[in-house]
């Protein structure tokens, strides 16, 4: 019997782009790790946070089952998107096949991953912080994105993930300014990147993290994607490009007659 042709299409800046947006705005995922002693695979169901780089991060309790196979087999795999309206099958997904990596809480790191998280999942404090609790980096060696019927995909992590270089680690060092400058005397502006410029539904829109090529923005239980208009170059760019951002959706926001 012949072997069937290989139904993967080939990966291409669309392909990329969602896997972006899937990455950047995830909040959950299934996570399926090994289960010590009998190998067997089985699936769990964690909250998800971006690194800067577009790494998933999740937490976990060191009670936990999949906390306790990964210590012993760190090999796991992720799936992302969360279904929308209609047939479930038909939104976009995204399988991450990854080695699970600790993070230690008490560095520079850990914090950003607190902070972030906590944009995202504003009621996990209450046990983020119990001593049992850790960040888990998900070192990704390849994926499969599904975008819908027809359109699946083969990408590595070079299609999915920043490069750790200086523009990373300086944006790191500014991020958390920035945004809290941005939501705590702009959130005029945070609400016109939401509701015009991603054309989402009015809301309590916050910016829940930058990097080089957008920002996400969270609103309860909801988290979208806006990209820049040009990734920065440097860290010095994020204001006046937030500055012209604001400006443009409120020329576009004139222009139908100030209707959001």
């Amino acid at each position: 019997m012949a072997e069937p042709e290989n139904l993967r299409l080939e990966t291409n800046g669309e392909a990329r782009g969602l896997a972006e947006t899937l990455l950047r705005t995830c909040r959950y995922g299934a996570l399926a790790y090994l289960e010590p002693g009998t190998g067997q695979p089985v699936a769990s169901r964690v909250g998800c946070v971006p690194d800067i780089d577009g790494t998933i991060c999740f937490p976990a309790s060191g009670l936990s089952a999949h906390t306790k196979a990964l210590a012993g087999d760190p090999r796991c795999s992720l799936l992302i998107g969360e279904p929308g309206k209609g047939d479930p099958l038909a939104h976009p997904r995204l399988s991450l096949v990854a080695r699970a990596v600790r993070i230690e809480t008490d560095g520079a790191t850990g914090a950003g991953l607190r902070r972030r998280y906590l944009a995202r999942h504003p009621k996990s404090g209450i046990y983020l912080d119990l001593p049992d609790f850790s960040f888990y980096r998900l070192d990704c060696e390849r994926a499969f994105l599904n975008g819908g019927f027809g359109k699946a995909f083969d990408l590595t992590a070079a299609d999915m993930f920043l490069p750790h270089d200086e523009l990373l680690d300086e944006l790191a060092k500014v991020e958390e300014g920035v945004v809290s400058h941005m939501n705590e005397d702009h959130g005029d502006a945070v609400g016109l990147y939401a509701t015009v410029l991603a054309k989402a539904e009015p809301g309590p829109w916050r910016i829940a993290s930058i990097d080089p090529r957008g920002l996400d923005l969270a609103a309860g239980e909801k988290v979208i994607r806006v990209n820049f208009a040009a990734p920065l170059t440097s860290a010095a760019e994020i204001r006046p490009v937030l500055v012209q951002m604001a400006k443009d959706a409120r020329e576009k926001l004139a222009g139908r007659g100030g209707i959001g």
